[in-house]
């Protein structure tokens, strides 16, 4: 266990980064055009760009819990203690947190109390840390009915479940402070990255008719997964017993990993997407992510995230289609976009695994500094007088969090509590909004401001962000 020295050095550490970045930023914005009159009434009149940059895992209270004027862990105390999935019984001591190989990380002592601990105590938020399990079943248990009292028993690495960092003085936390962090804001389906991708997109869950029997998913009565007597899962697995994929899967297009076997891959998926929307009223649109590029020519970064393309497994997006070219494309061409004043209406950000901050191969520093800097290429552009930029994450990525998830519940989610950040010429400064959003408000916001019909139930009923900006909806 390191001691004091370790948290000063990590403070001026991330002070020194967030301080830089944070002045580059309002450097850039002052030598952007002149910003659009501040008595533009409406949304239509305001936005003509919206930048969505989506993050990886980690819940609202691990990075934002002491975050001025945010429901943060001062409030957490009714949803921390934490029960036995199988007994029932209180767990008092939480064990020592696990690094990649599944040993005890060093770093960490075992025996803390159940409760938040600050992880930069142990590690810098420079150091790679474990992961921890975020899946469909396993998140919905751990919730419990809005208990949150089972994270740590369902948790495959649950010594890292109540860990946090302060992200106050990171870059991603002094844009908060600047601009708006909405501190009530779930992610849309329960479990991991996938499903939550599709979320975004689409409102909706993929199937896979007819998947194999060794990928489909054994319950029990209730409907969770089923468990042998020793709390061992049975069989876990990414198809529901009814068709839906609601775990890691890969698409039958490129790029995806070699290894799948063609048997386990989804085919092409036909549900309307925001894109198709989008399209369809003639507004242009794209997906930047990184590596994209060498993982279509068959030479993938290490880091490369296949199941984090979503628009990939549709139809109208399939190979050799002139769609998947135009608007599927690199990161680097979001940069040449507004470098060269051609930046879509709608653009979706997606980091490299090296920059997405996801626990177990990436660092948080890296990543934030990475979203700070994308920032900044939006706010030096001709853009900014213009846009909106979302920041948001996936999902929580089996940290707990105290704020159950509002009801009712549908069968996919809400899930966890995730930060997100606006940004905006537009946007109020300053400013915690306690309005609930999810996921789907982000496409809320799309389809209000381009008049689109709505994918789903969830998107047509959510709050599109209405309480963020100053203007009128």
């Amino acid at each position: 266990m390191h001691s004091g020295p370790i948290q000063f050095v990590q403070r001026q550490t991330i002070r020194a980064l967030g301080l830089a970045l944070a002045a580059a930023a309002c450097a850039t914005a002052a030598s952007a055009p002149a910003q659009q009159s501040q008595t533009a009434p409406t949304l239509q009149s305001a936005i003509q760009h919206v930048v969505v940059i989506y993050q990886e895992n980690w819940s609202f209270d691990s990075l934002y819990g002491s975050f001025a004027g945010a429901n943060g862990l001062r409030n957490a105390s009714a949803t921390i203690p934490q029960i036995d999935k199988l007994t029932g019984a209180p767990i008092r001591q939480l064990p020592q947190p696990l690094i990649g190989n599944g040993m005890p990380d060093p770093d960490f002592p075992a025996g803390l109390p159940v409760q938040p601990y600050n992880a930069s105590s142990y590690i810098l938020p420079t150091a790679l840390t474990g992961d921890l399990v975020h899946r469909f079943y396993q998140e919905q248990s751990q919730i419990d009915g809005g208990k949150m009292d089972k994270f740590v028993t369902w948790s495959d690495n649950p010594g890292l479940v109540f860990s946090n960092f302060d992200a106050r003085l990171m870059p991603e936390g002094l844009l908060a402070k600047q601009y708006v962090l909405a501190d009530n804001f779930f992610h849309s389906a329960f479990g991991g990255s996938l499903l939550n991708h599709h979320w975004l997109i689409c409102a909706c869950t993929p199937t896979f008719p007819n998947a194999p029997a060794g990928v489909v998913a054994k319950l029990d009565a209730t409907g969770q997964l089923a468990l042998d007597p020793s709390g061992k899962i049975v069989q876990d697995g990414f198809v529901t017993p009814d068709g839906y994929v609601v775990n890691t899967a890969y698409t039958v297009n490129a790029p995806h990993p070699a290894s799948v076997p063609a048997a386990k891959l989804l085919p092409d998926q036909t549900n309307p997407t925001i894109g198709d929307r989008l399209s369809a009223a003639g507004i242009s649109w794209k997906w930047y992510s990184a590596g994209w590029d060498n993982a279509l020519a068959g030479n993938p970064d290490p880091l490369f995230q296949f199941h984090h393309q979503p628009f990939a497994y549709y139809q109208n997006y399939a190979d050799g289609t002139a769609a998947k070219a135009a608007h599927l494309q690199d990161e680097t061409n979001f940069l040449a976009d507004l470098k060269a004043g051609k930046l879509p209406a709608v653009s979706f950000v997606k980091p490299l695994g090296t920059d997405n901050e996801h626990p177990g191969y990436a660092s948080l520093a890296a990543g934030q500094q990475h979203v700070a800097a994308l920032v900044a290429a939006v706010q030096a552009s001709s853009a900014w007088p213009s846009t909106a930029i979302i920041i948001t994450y996936d999902e929580n990525g089996g940290r707990w969090d105290h704020v159950p998830p509002p009801g009712p519940f549908d069968r996919w989610g809400p899930g966890t509590r995730v930060p997100t950040i606006v940004i905006s010429p537009w946007a109020k400064r300053g400013f915690v909004d306690h309005t609930e959003y999810e996921t789907v408000s982000i496409l809320a916001l799309i389809e209000k401001r381009w008049a689109l019909q709505p994918l789903g139930p969830r998107d047509a009923k959510a709050n599109p962000l209405r309480n963020v900006f100053k203007f009128r909806f």
